[in-house]
């Protein structure tokens, strides 16, 4: 399978490729700080759902649950920028309707990961 035709990642690839269109927008006392900080860490969850598929179950989830990390800090840093006036409501709402849905994804993922542990023991 295709790296990019599994959906999380397909959506998280998404995410980034949207973040760096609006770049050009965010006034440049933002774009080097908290911008930057957004897009690293969106290209750090990319790249631990990539690495997810070579790992082992226990170690997927302890993965998984460093990518829920990164999902959350996304989610708190878009808000600060937002209610900061660094990004105006309607890219809030977009980047904020894409998380939660990665959001739904990651939970949905750690779950039955946790159900198939439990089940082994």
């Amino acid at each position: 399978m295709k790296t990019l035709e599994v959906p999380i990642i397909f959506k998280t690839y998404e995410l980034y490729k949207s973040l760096q269109g609006y770049q050009k927008n965010i006034p440049k006392s933002e774009r080097y700080t908290i911008w930057q900080k957004i897009q690293t860490c969106n290209l750090d969850t990319l790249e631990l759902l990539i690495r997810v598929g070579y790992l082992t179950p226990i170690e997927k989830l302890s993965t998984l649950i460093k990518v829920s990390a990164n999902v959350d800090l996304l989610r708190i840093l878009l808000r600060l920028t937002y209610e900061t006036k660094v990004i105006p409501s309607k890219n809030y709402l977009e980047y904020q309707t894409i998380l939660d849905e990665i959001g739904r994804m990651l939970g949905g993922w750690i779950k039955n990961l946790r159900l198939n542990l439990a089940e082994r023991k």
